[in-house]
């Protein structure tokens, strides 16, 4: 069983005691029926039996909701602040009594109601506010609630029950009132404005059905707000309906929360269907797969490799965690206590750890399968890396004894020649000298030739010093054999391509001379769709092994170094074919 831990540390709170979540509910419950009792003896309510159920609609659904998201996801604030939302409304209800302290209480919550509706709004998911935009309009929106909401109860505002009056001043207190409404309303409409800035600056890929719909009963619910503030500061007509509307509208918005958290749980549901094509596919594109499961396309996976210590993705290359801060969050997945992968998604997804578990769990053993093949891989970049180092040092080793016996040695013989062709001319009158002298002067003749082929061998100069096709040119034309040379529209390569090719042909025409007993050879070379490649075929008599034969398996190490490819045709009797084909890029 795979274990799901989160790599980089992270604050994590434990779920709340069921014996607290019981407690909540209970209390909203008896909350509920308070306010039944408040509405049954004040006879001034406006429809009291209509307002009491609209409290309850709204109430209820927060409180509950709030209570789910709460159990669910610790880690949010969201839980807290719907419930604290539901509570709010309930003691806002308390302005229905006569008793003057909870006439007070009432009082002050009356319109808190509204900045913390702003508040749950501007807060989602995470229940913290994400900008500063957002502080200012939440900060301004609470003092606007209760910082003038105190000044009007002072200024002996609304009614006599209160027990804050300090003056009596009811135009001062209508003033603030009207004050305290527009603002209210103005906070409301520019959540709104922050709300579709926020959602519209999302990934296409992040904007689900659900969580638009919620979106769509925030605003809406905002906008009524903003209408009901509005109604009361202009003292327009059909005030209580606005408001019971206003009620109705935001016992929407904790339904529409709940369905987003059905989506959630249906989510991880489909991890059924995860494991079933798992199961059907024994080398699935699991990155695919999971960014499907988890709904983020932006998902990637990074594996752990133990015995080189660090972070590889799929194909081997060499991989880094994200910043804490880079919008990214990963979780880390291991098995029997080592860590296998690491799944990196976009922050949004911290939202649903349900979901990241089942997932990552299910996927376990891919994973584990996933990590062994970015480690064969990476091990195989390894051998590309070392083999091409070790061709590199080889070809500079060439190189340098290709240049010390051009500067030395055959430079010395080049000399010797010479100084036996002087003491040569100087015997004529020993015919017996001049001889052994001139004899001497061939022997140094065909050393020097033979130890020029050892250096061209060694390192092919006209290669570096004119290019492939002219050393190809000058190596046919050295050639015993009838030869056929197509290099038309050859560009210039690389040194180490332009070398490696070299070496293809030149082994090839020296086999076809040696051992394969050819009359004719053809050699074609260059480039096609990015690969350089090399061609040559002979009618000699075939049966080339190419896993025996020291030169074609060195061929093939030095092709393969370049990431090419040798490939070898040799049957009995029908010639030998060779053909090499290197990536130009």
């Amino acid at each position: 069983m795979a274990a799901v831990l989160p790599l980089l540390p992270e604050r994590h709170r434990t779920a709340p005691r069921p014996a607290l979540l019981w407690a909540l509910g209970a209390a909203a419950v008896a909350a509920c029926v308070v306010t039944a009792a408040l509405a049954s003896v004040n006879e001034e309510l406006y429809q009291p039996a209509l307002r009491v159920l609209l409290v309850w609609w709204v109430t209820l659904p927060y409180i509950f909701a709030g209570i789910v998201a709460w159990r669910r996801r610790p880690d949010s604030f969201f839980g807290p602040l719907m419930i604290l939302a539901g509570f709010i409304t309930q003691l806002s209800i308390l302005q229905w009594t006569s008793q003057p302290l909870f006439n007070t209480v009432g009082q002050l919550c009356d319109l808190l109601v509204a900045a913390v509706w702003l508040h749950v709004f501007l807060a989602y998911p995470t229940g913290r506010l994400a900008g500063r935009a957002e502080r200012v309009v939440v900060i301004v929106g609470y003092a606007a609630a209760v910082g003038l909401q105190v000044v009007i109860l002072m200024l002996g505002g609304f009614n006599d029950l209160h027990v804050l009056t300090v003056v009596k001043r009811q135009t001062a207190a209508e003033a603030v009132q009207n004050l305290q409404l527009i603002t209210l309303s103005a906070l409301a409409l520019i959540g709104v404005g922050l709300l579709w800035w926020r959602w519209r600056s999302l990934p296409r890929w992040q904007r689900r059905r659900p969580a638009q719909i919620l979106i769509n009963c925030f605003s809406l619910s905002l906008v009524m707000l903003a209408a009901l503030m509005l109604a009361g500061a202009l003292q327009l007509p059909g005030f209580e309906i606005i408001r019971l509307a206003t009620f109705a509208v935001a016992g929407l918005a904790p339904l529409a929360f709940l369905a987003g958290l059905l989506d959630a749980r249906l989510a991880k549901a489909g991890v059924g269907e995860l494991l079933v094509q798992l199961r059907a596919d024994p080398t699935p594109d699991l990155r695919e797969l999971l960014a499907h499961a988890l709904r983020d396309p932006t998902l990637s996976l990074i594996y752990w490799l133990p015995q080189y210590g660090s972070w590889a993705d799929k194909d081997g290359n060499p991989a880094t965690l994200p910043e804490p801060d880079s919008g990214r969050r990963i979780t880390l997945v291991e098995q029997d206590g080592e860590p296998v992968a690491a799944l990196v998604y976009d922050a949004t997804l911290g939202e649903e750890p349900e979901l990241l578990e089942a997932v990552s769990a299910a996927a376990g053993i891919a994973l584990e399968n996933g990590r062994l093949e970015a480690e064969l891989r990476a091990r195989l970049q390894e051998l590309q890396g070392s083999r091409s180092r070790v061709v590199e040092a080889q070809q500079n080793e060439r190189r340098r004894l290709e240049r010390n016996l051009h500067d030395g040695a055959q430079q010395r013989l080049v000399a010797l020649a010479l100084e036996l062709g002087l003491l040569a001319e100087k015997a004529n009158s020993d015919p017996a000298t001049q001889d052994r002298l001139q004899r001497a002067r061939s022997e140094v003749s065909e050393s020097l030739d033979e130890l020029r082929d050892i250096a061209r061998g060694l390192h092919p100069a006209v290669v570096s010093g004119h290019g492939l096709a002219v050393a190809l040119e000058s190596l046919v034309a050295a050639t015993p054999l009838e030869v056929q040379l197509n290099t038309d529209g050859l560009p210039r390569l690389s040194e180490p391509l332009e070398v490696a090719a070299y070496y293809v042909v030149s082994e090839s025409l020296t086999n076809a001379a040696k051992h394969a007993q050819a009359k004719r050879v053809t050699v074609d070379v260059g480039v096609t769709d990015g690969t350089l490649i090399a061609e040559i075929v002979d009618n000699g008599i075939g049966g080339a092994d190419s896993e025996r034969g020291t030169g074609l398996r060195g061929l093939a190490d030095r092709v393969e170094a370049l990431n090419g490819r040798l490939r070898v045709w040799s049957a009995a009797g029908s010639g030998t074919r060779v053909r090499a084909e290197i990536p130009c890029g």
